[in-house]
């Protein structure tokens, strides 16, 4: 299977849950169990100065990072105290996410990652396409946070402490 094949085949998975419940390790442990399977994506991770976190970082599976915000970022596009880095984030992700794959992993569908308009779009094209899309979206939100946890084809499941550590095991048997 590939990005650009027109027929739907499986339900897409969204999980969400609280800031700092585990979603973001839970892909990543996701992730490594499905090592041999072709994948497109990415994940974020905290970018951490002095013992402070200063920003995030995104990690694609085909090896590349780059800066999504930081506080240090002087932009229109913020979140609190950081600065997103929207080009910077779309000349990362955009071709990640083209990459011909039989599964795409998306941690986040977040407010950062929606500053950006072709990120928005491509992802509204995988939840169409035939690609199982498995990814995490903010608890809270509008706008395409809100679209896609309304979705029809979309399975919602809540991380929480109990379920975080057996949630990549289980979703491997269905992937």
């Amino acid at each position: 299977m590939t990005n650009g094949q027109d027929n739907k085949s499986s339900a897409n998975v969204l999980f969400t849950g609280p800031p700092g419940i585990g979603k973001t390790t839970m892909m990543i442990r996701l992730a490594e169990r499905l090592a041999g399977r072709s994948m497109a994506g990415f994940y974020t991770e905290e970018i951490r100065r002095d013992g402070r976190r200063q920003g995030f970082r995104i990690v694609t599976f085909s090896g590349r990072t780059g800066v999504l915000a930081d506080r240090a970022i002087k932009s229109r596009a913020r979140v609190g105290r950081y600065g997103v880095d929207v080009a910077g984030f779309e000349g990362l992700v955009i071709p990640e996410l083209a990459r011909p794959a039989d599964l795409i992993l998306i941690d986040e569908i977040g407010k950062m990652e929606c500053f950006s308009s072709a990120f928005v779009d491509t992802v509204r094209g995988l939840l169409n396409g035939p690609v199982p899309v498995v990814a995490t979206v903010a608890a809270k939100g509008g706008g395409f946070i809100a679209e896609v946890k309304a979705r029809p084809d979309v399975q919602i499941r809540t991380v929480s402490q109990e379920n975080r550590d057996e949630l990549p095991d289980r979703l491997v048997l269905v992937l």
